[in-house]
C-alpha cells in the first residue's frame, strides 16, 4: 500500500507511519516529494492494516497496491492452473462438459441420467445428494444414500463425480464417494467450510454467491488455497439483480475478467443462471466464446418428473445438440471438446 501524507506533515508523523507498518509486519520506504511525502509499505497488507493507517496523524490517503487476493492472482502464478481428475483435464485447451441430474432421486433415475450424459459426450458427472433449498419444505436431497447412487453411476460411466458439500462435518463422508467437492453459492462465504475443503486432497469447485462481487469470489478461493489445496475451480452461475425475467443474471463479463486476473480454471453454469432450459444452450455457447474452461449442465430424462429444478434441465437429446454446437464454438476460440 501507499500511505500519502498531508502537506505540512512532520518527520514525527512519518515516523509514526513507519513504526505502525513495522508493527504490522511490513517494510516501509519513505519517498520525499517536493510538496508531500509518501510511505510505500510492502508485505502482506490487508484491509484492516489500511484502515488503521488512515487513522494516523496527517495521513491524507491510503492507496492499495496489487490485488487483495494473492494466491489466486496471476501475479502469484502466471501460467494457468490445469487440474487433472482421472482422465479429465480442466484448464488446458480442452473443455470440460460436466452434466447430470440436479439431484439423485432414485437409483434408476441416477444411473439412467449418468449413462445418457456419457453417451452424448459428457466427460464429467454432476449430481447432488445434499440440496440447500430456500424453502424448508422443498426436497433436500437423499444424503448419503444419494451419494451411494451417484458413486455407482460414476463407476458405471467412468466419469469423475462432482457433488456439493454443505457442512464441514460431512467432509470425511463426502471424500469416500466424490471426485470433486462443490461449494455452492449459498456457502461461498462459509469460511469454516472453505477452510475444511482447503485441507482436503480433492479438487474444489467454488460457485459464486448470488450477490457476491468477483473480488469476493476470488477472496473466497483464497481461503481454500491458503490451506494448501491448489486444485480450485471458480464457477460463474449468475447473480441476483433487478431483472426478474430469468432466475439469475449470468455475468458474462466475469469469465474473461477471471481469466485475465486469476490462474484458476473457470466453469460456467448456465442451468442455474437462467433457470430456463430454452436459454441454457445460447448462454452456454456464449460462455465458451468468453473463455470458460467448461460447462456445468443439468439434464434429466423426464424433467416434468424431477423433484428439483426440472424447468432448467435439458433432455439428453438437447444436451447432444448443445455439445455439437459447442464443438464449433470451441474450435473458433482455439479450444476442443
Amino acid at each position: 500500500m501507499i500511505v500519502v501524507m498531508k502537506q505540512g506533515s512532520t518527520e514525527n508523523d512519518i515516523e509514526i507511519v513507519k513504526q505502525k507498518a513495522i508493527q504490522q509486519g511490513h517494510e516501509p520506504l519513505v519517498i520525499n516529494g517536493v510538496e508531500r511525502s509518501v510511505v510505500a509499505v510492502s508485505g502482506n497488507v490487508n484491509d484492516d492494516h489500511r484502515a488503521v493507517m488512515k487513522l494516523l496523524p496527517n495521513v491524507s490517503n491510503v492507496i492499495p497496491v496489487g490485488k487483495p487476493y494473492k494466491l489466486a492472482s496471476k501475479n502469484y502464478k502466471k501460467e494457468n492452473t490445469v487440474i487433472r481428475i482421472n482422465d479429465l483435464e480442466i484448464g488446458g485447451t480442452g473443455l470440460a462438459l460436466i452434466a447430470g441430474p440436479d439431484s439423485a432421486e432414485s437409483q434408476e433415475q441416477t444411473i439412467e441420467t449418468a449413462l445418457a450424459a456419457k453417451e452424448v459426450g459428457s466427460n464429467g458427472l454432476r449430481g447432488g445428494a445434499f440440496k440447500p433449498r430456500t424453502s424448508p419444505y422443498s426436497f433436500q436431497g437423499l444424503g448419503e444414500d444419494g451419494l451411494k447412487m451417484l458413486r455407482e453411476a460414476a463407476d458405471l460411466t467412468g466419469l469423475p463425480l462432482f457433488s456439493e458439500i454443505m457442512d464441514a462435518q460431512h467432509l470425511s463422508m463426502m471424500e469416500q464417494y466424490v471426485d470433486v467437492l462443490q461449494v455452492g453459492a449459498r456457502n461461498m462465504q462459509n469460511f469454516k467450510l472453505l477452510e475444511a475443503v482447503g485441507e482436503s486432497s480433492l479438487p474444489v469447485l467454488l460457485k459464486r454467491g448470488m450477490s457476491a462481487t468477483i473480488e469476493e469470489l476470488l477472496l473466497a478461493s483464497e481461503y481454500i488455497l491458503a490451506r494448501g489445496n491448489e486444485n480450485v475451480m471458480l464457477c460463474e452461475r449468475g447473480i441476483r439483480t433487478y431483472e426478474t425475467a430469468t432466475r439469475n443474471t449470468f455475468d458474462i463479463n466475469a469469465i474473461p475478467y477471471l481469466k485475465q486476473n486469476s490462474h484458476l480454471p473457470v466453469i460456467a453454469d448456465p442451468s442455474h443462471a437462467t433457470g430456463d432450459n430454452t436459454l441454457v444452450e445460447p448462454v452456454a455457447l456464449a460462455a465458451i466464446a468468453a473463455g470458460a474452461d467448461g460447462l456445468l449442465i443439468e439434464i434429466h430424462p423426464r424433467p416434468d418428473e424431477a423433484l428439483c429444478d426440472g424447468p432448467q434441465a435439458l433432455l439428453p437429446s438437447e444436451l447432444k445438440q448443445l455439445i455439437d454446437k459447442a464443438k464449433i464454438v470451441a474450435k473458433a476460440v482455439g479450444r476442443s471438446l
